[in-house]
């Protein structure tokens, strides 16, 4: 595998996933100098200081049940000021609804949380995503079903001018918004904080691999790991798949959320577990590295995406602009993620 960069401040072996010190360190999101520097001027001169991260979450939310558990981490995570959540793919207005649904059960600030409708299908070809699965489960009378369509790219775009060098786009679902976006504003992502996506399969580096997040919309995705970015974290197949609990364990865990996120985690699951005996956290994990990098052993290198096929490889190169995550502490990823869980309203 070679050597192995971790740029949250700590290092694991791929073979156990143990974490330990690490003398090579890029800096996480978690903390800047920049942070620092504005926490000290705001000290001085009085001022409450705000030193959460700043997030929009672009999700296909409505099918795997892993959507709706990323967005609850983040809806309820004391150092995430999530500005908002984009829609990608299929049924849009139902996906939207979806989200508004699990937001509302994460209590009345994160009911505030904004929510823009993307787009329908890929940038080029293809249908995308277009069942949306969980959303009969908790539809009801009243649901906004008529937002405005198309908004998403130009809600990314505003927060992010309005936020130079704070926002970290994440991305969970395909990545049809997030290319137009940087066929808009090509200089874009350098305005960014981070960029971190679940997406891709990466190892062994050198060998061709299909994934669905690519493979939906692989000019989309080709357009995005072409462009000028800042260190884009990828969390792939090679670290999500370790991160798994059976059918018991998730039903034991939906069984001890309190409140009214409990009932919406069981809607929004009941479809994938009538037909699976596990449930993967492919999206918790890339929300989780945000704040928690060393969750993750991260390798620096290059990500391409053959646009024939959709195949992602990757290639090591020791300061390249893109880190994929080669190894998960499982453990250490699950207590933190129920501790999160836990500031669930009762």
């Amino acid at each position: 595998m070679g050597s192995t960069t971790d740029d949250g401040g700590a290092q694991a072996t791929a073979k156990t996933g143990n974490v330990g010190s690490s003398t090579n360190n890029k800096g996480g999101y978690a903390a800047n100098a920049e942070d620092g520097k504005k926490a000290t001027v705001a000290a001085v001169e009085g001022e409450a200081v705000d030193d959460r991260i700043k997030v929009i979450v672009d999700t296909d939310i409505g099918t795997d049940p892993d959507d709706g558990l990323a967005l609850a981490y983040l809806a309820l995570h004391p150092r995430c000021n999530l500005l908002g959540v984009t829609i990608v793919t299929g049924d849009v207005q139902q996906r939207a609804a979806v989200a508004a649904v699990l937001l509302r059960a994460c209590g009345p600030e994160a009911a505030k949380i904004p929510i823009y409708c993307g787009r329908r299908n890929p940038l080029l070809e293809g249908n995308g995503q277009p069942n949306c699965q969980q959303y009969q489960y908790i539809q009801k009378k009243g649901d906004v079903l008529n937002r405005p369509e198309n908004t998403a790219v130009d809600f990314i775009r505003k927060s992010i001018h309005e936020n130079l060098n704070e926002v970290v786009l994440l991305t969970i679902g395909p990545l049809s918004n997030l290319g137009l976006l940087f066929a808009l504003d090509p200089e874009i992502a350098s305005a960014c904080r981070g960029l971190v996506s679940m997406g891709g399969k990466f190892l062994p580096a050198g060998e061709p691999h299909l994934e669905w997040n690519i493979a939906v919309d692989r000019t989309a995705a080709g357009m995005v790991v072409n462009t000028r970015r800042p260190s884009h974290r990828f969390v792939g197949l090679d670290v999500t798949r370790k991160v798994a609990w059976t059918k018991d364990e998730y039903l034991a865990f939906q069984d001890e959320v309190e409140g009214p996120l409990k009932p919406v985690l069981y809607k929004l699951s009941k479809w994938w577990m009538s037909i699976k005996d596990f449930m993967t956290f492919h999206d918790p994990l890339a929300a989780a590295v945000i704040f928690e990098p060393q969750l993750c052993t991260w390798v620096a290198g290059h990500v391409k995406i053959d646009p024939r096929n959709a195949k992602v490889t990757f290639t090591e190169s020791e300061g390249g602009p893109d880190l994929i995550a080669s190894a998960v502490d499982s453990e250490a990823f699950f207590k933190h993620y129920l501790e999160i869980l836990k500031n669930a309203p009762e």
